[in-house]
This record gives structure tokens, C-alpha cells and sequence, in this order.
């Protein structure tokens, strides 16, 4: 006796192909979702307290970014400023106007402004500013060309892939260390020939000391 229909083959044949294309439906999903602005928060502004233009401070004005993140260098922050830097300048400039208004307040009050965090990692990673510094990583190679944003957004997810990229392969990274906050550098025919890449595009460690640190207890400690 025959217990399945003609058409049975068939129709397991489809219902295998209609589980298997939801299933990598809803992964492509899931992975859509993870890799948006949404989630990223790439490119995405957030409201600060003051609109602070970076646009207008670094490329209008000229300042280098350690006048505010003075401890880059030497700390695993960057450090944010007090309001007393803002107000060696905004003494004697723009004052009065009532965007400042909270950092005179601030000022006045001696407290700190509440600044909305745009680059925020995880509690369970580790971060060191001074390490990649000076080691020659520069600001735009993580933050993007912050010289040209009137409001900061991030411009890379800061997931670990992405970290994992730049740790396997630092090299295109890398720059001299006293252009880590020049936004417009760009390596040169003589910069490319004094830094030849070894294999798998790593410095000669005799020189540079640098190395491909992919160890989970790096970052996470």
C-alpha cells in the first residue's frame, strides 16, 4: 500500500526550501539590523547641550585637537575639557551669545557640562588613547575627519571586526607621530619607501616595535 502521494517528494523538496530561505531570511535580517544607523548609531547626531562645531574650531580656527583632549597621549582617555578652556577664549569671544549660555553657567557653577557620548564602547573593553598615539594611529582613522563636522557623529560602527581589521594589519593606519591630528595627511612616495610593509602589510618590528595584537586579552581585560 502506498502511503505517500505522487506529489510528496515534491512537496518535502519545497517545504525543506521554504524553511531553509526563511531561515536565512530572517538571519540576513538580523544582520541588516545589527550593521544600520539604528544600531551603529553611524552618522547619527545627537542633541549636546552646546552645538559644538568642530568644522568651525579646528578647520576655521586652526586648533589642534590636544588643546581640548589634553590627555591623548598620555592617558587611556582623551579626556573632555573643562569649561574653564572654553572660557579662555569665550572670556573675550562671543561671550554673550545664548548658545554659550550653558557653559557659562557651568562655568559660573563649577560643574561640568553633560556632554551626550557619541563613541561609546562596551564596559567590558578596554581602550587605551595613548597606546595607539603613539604608535602613530591618528585621530581621522578612527573618528573620521572630524575637522569637517559641524556636529559630531561616528563614522565607523567601533565594532570589534572592525578593530580586528586595523589590529591584523595596522599598517595603512599608521603615520608619523607628529601628524596623529593633521586631517589632511596623506603618506607620500618617501613615506611609503622609509616604512616598506613586511609580510601581511606589518612594519619591520627592528623599527616601528609594531606588532598584530589579536589576543582577546588585550581588549578585553
Amino acid at each position: 500500500m502506498q502511503l505517500f502521494g505522487k506529489g510528496a517528494n515534491t512537496l518535502a523538496f519545497v517545504s525543506i526550501a521554504v524553511v531553509g530561505l526563511t531561515g536565512a531570511g530572517v538571519v540576513g535580517l538580523l544582520y541588516a539590523f545589527q550593521s544600520s544607523p539604528y544600531v551603529t548609531q553611524v552618522d547619527v547626531y545627537k542633541n549636546q547641550p552646546v552645538p559644538f562645531s568642530h568644522q568651525h574650531h579646528v578647520q576655521g580656527l586652526g586648533m589642534d585637537c590636544r588643546y581640548c583632549h589634553t590627555s591623548v597621549e598620555k592617558s587611556s582617555q582623551a579626556g573632555i575639557p573643562p569649561t574653564s578652556t572654553c572660557m579662555n577664549c569665550h572670556k573675550m569671544i562671543w561671550g554673550d551669545q545664548a548658545m554659550l549660555k550653558p557653559v557659562r553657567d557651568a562655568w559660573k557653577n563649577d560643574a561640568p557640562l553633560e556632554w551626550n557620548g557619541v563613541h561609546k564602547l562596551p564596559e567590558f573593553v578596554y581602550f587605551n588613547h595613548s597606546a595607539h598615539v603613539n604608535k602613530g594611529v591618528g585621530c581621522q582613522s578612527c573618528h573620521g575627519r572630524v575637522d569637517e563636522m559641524p556636529l559630531v557623529a561616528k563614522k565607523n560602527t567601533l565594532y570589534m571586526g572592525w578593530c580586528l581589521e586595523c589590529h591584523r594589519n595596522p599598517s595603512p593606519n599608521l603615520r608619523p607621530v607628529d601628524q596623529i591630528t593633521n586631517m589632511e595627511w596623506e603618506p607620500d612616495e618617501e613615506w611609503a619607501h622609509k616604512n616598506k610593509l613586511e609580510h601581511y602589510g606589518i612594519r619591520e618590528k627592528k623599527s616601528f616595535e609594531v606588532h598584530q595584537l589579536t589576543n582577546c586579552a588585550v581588549c578585553h581585560r
